[in-house]
């Protein structure tokens, strides 16, 4: 008989399921849904919702996929491990009902409850105590519902992150984690515990925050309804969860002090790890518990994250020919013009308020436009080389909090499918990128292993993943490289 473990990778544009050999570490079946981005709903600007209801409908069309795709028999699936899209908030009432749609990661509405909280606190408790600005997280956000949905607010028995309602969804168990709280910017870090002084100062009852288990562990049974939706046998267990970041990190087998993850999907983050609580004291770079966190043996997850990362690429495709061209072919054409794009620079921070500009809403702008000389396939370069420039420049915050940036591993997915993107992103920041087989899905089947106790160890935990390449920087092309961040990084400072 089989040995498998079930990945849920919620996203804020797909859904992903992947069925895990746990013996070999192989993909036996894997589904994602939709076929399309998925929609997030603005009802106005800065805002960005999604409805909770729509993430647990693709994990039901998607695991019905994997079923069919793999034949599965009663007793083969071990565990299932959840990653979710970070820092979103999901309120439920008395009868675990979803009282208004979730207000996810990207939303900007709290952005100035969140500095209000940073200055009255204080900075120094904030950054000492939380290691971050309240800034835009959950806590911000609830405070925002508090303030201007009361009726809504009043109805709130618990809050969730889109991963623990998931796992609600299958086990029917109300439950969060200390990555959780920690993402949500509740959690006091000295204390190693909630923060009394934050709930205080917004408002809150402490009796709205689930009870925390840790990332691997038992964290309830598949319930016999989530069974009859799904066609698995009831009573399997969920035994991971984490947030996207933490999770791709962990997916990629980033667990000790000073290793360096990226992604570049929706968003495009660099995640290291940190032996030491560390912050950057503007809070444009933010500090999390990481998926391996012990008090007797601390682990902190530094989070560098670009909003308008894959968003403005799948922008640009829709503005250039939508259905008509694939992504391999904006990436060739982008190949057709040289380093620098002749001139012209995106900003890519369209997408919401930029932690790494401070919570401001800065908005993507398109500099150097020179209409006798400038076509799409310029605006494909610039396009991958602003994320890149914007990355760069949230390396360099990273780089002042002690991080040693000198390999960084990815999955071969999303933008670095690229080789412009990947050629601009190790010759701009002059590191080693290490490509792997693996993605958000594949890394909390790989949780649930840890989790169920079928991994004695990470290192058991990661057979089968294997590196595609890695790439250097080249001598010949640094210089060019650094001529085009200069510019970019020259008219950002003059918008």
């Amino acid at each position: 008989m089989r040995e498998l473990l079930i990945g849920y990778d919620i996203g804020s544009s797909s859904v992903k399921t992947t069925l895990l050999n746990a013996q070999t570490g192989t993909v036996v079946a894997s589904a994602t849904r939709p076929g399309e981005e998925m929609v997030i709903e603005s009802p106005q600007v800065g805002w960005a919702e999604q409805d909770p209801a729509t993430w647990w409908k693709y994990i039901q069309e998607t695991t019905l996929l994997i079923r069919q795709e793999a034949a599965i028999k009663p007793g083969e699936v071990l565990g299932i491990g959840i990653s979710y899209q970070m820092h979103g908030l999901v309120m439920l009432d008395k009868q675990r009902e979803v009282i208004r749609p979730s207000i996810i990661w990207c939303d900007s509405r709290a952005v100035g409850i969140g500095n209000k909280a940073f200055q009255e606190m204080g900075e120094s408790y904030c950054l000492e105590h939380l290691l971050n600005s309240p800034g835009n997280f959950t806590a911000s956000k609830l405070r925002w519902v508090k303030e201007h949905e009361p009726a809504n607010f009043d109805r709130v028995d618990k809050i969730m992150l889109p991963g623990d309602y998931i796992a609600m969804k299958l086990t029917g168990e109300v439950l969060t984690s200390e990555t959780g709280l920690s993402e949500g910017i509740f959690w006091d870090f000295p204390q190693n515990g909630v923060s009394q002084r934050l709930l205080d100062y917004y408002g809150l009852p402490l009796s709205v925050l689930p009870d925390a288990v840790p990332s691997f562990s038992f964290q309830g049974r598949l319930s016999s309804a989530a069974s009859a939706l799904l066609g698995l046998e009831s009573r399997i267990p969920v035994t991971y969860r984490a947030g996207d970041q933490p999770n791709n990190a962990f997916s990629l087998n980033v667990l000790e002090a000073g290793e360096l993850a990226t992604t570049a999907g929706t968003s495009g983050t660099v995640y290291g790890v940190s032996p030491r609580p560390v912050y950057d004291p503007a809070s444009r770079v933010n500090t999390f518990v990481h998926v391996n966190h012990q008090k007797k043996d601390p682990r902190y997850g530094v989070l560098l994250c670009v909003n308008g990362t894959g968003i403005l690429n799948s922008w640009i495709k829709r503005l250039i020919g939508g259905a008509s061209i694939s992504y391999d072919q904006m990436n060739a054409l982008a190949a057709e013009v040289p380093i620098g794009s002749e001139g012209l620079s995106f900003i890519p921070f369209g997408n919401g308020a930029e932690r790494i500009m401070e919570n401001r809403q800065v908005d993507a702008h398109l500099q150097g436009l020179n209409l006798l000389k400038h076509d799409k396939r310029h605006v494909l370069r610039a396009g991958q080389e602003g994320i890149v420039s914007a990355l760069t420049f949230g390396f360099n915050i990273m780089k002042g909090m002690g991080l040693n940036l000198k390999t960084v591993k990815a999955g071969k997915a999303n933008m670095f499918l690229s080789p412009v993107f990947r050629e601009a992103f190790v010759n701009m920041n002059e590191v080693v990128l290490e490509l792997y087989n693996t993605d958000g899905a594949q890394g909390a089947a790989r949780g649930a292993g840890i989790g169920t106790g079928y991994y004695d160890s990470a290192k058991e935990a990661f057979v089968g993943l294997e590196k595609v390449t890695d790439l250097e920087p080249r001598a010949v092309l640094i210089d060019a490289y650094a001529e085009a961040y200069h510019v970019w990084e020259r008219r950002l400072k003059n918008l």
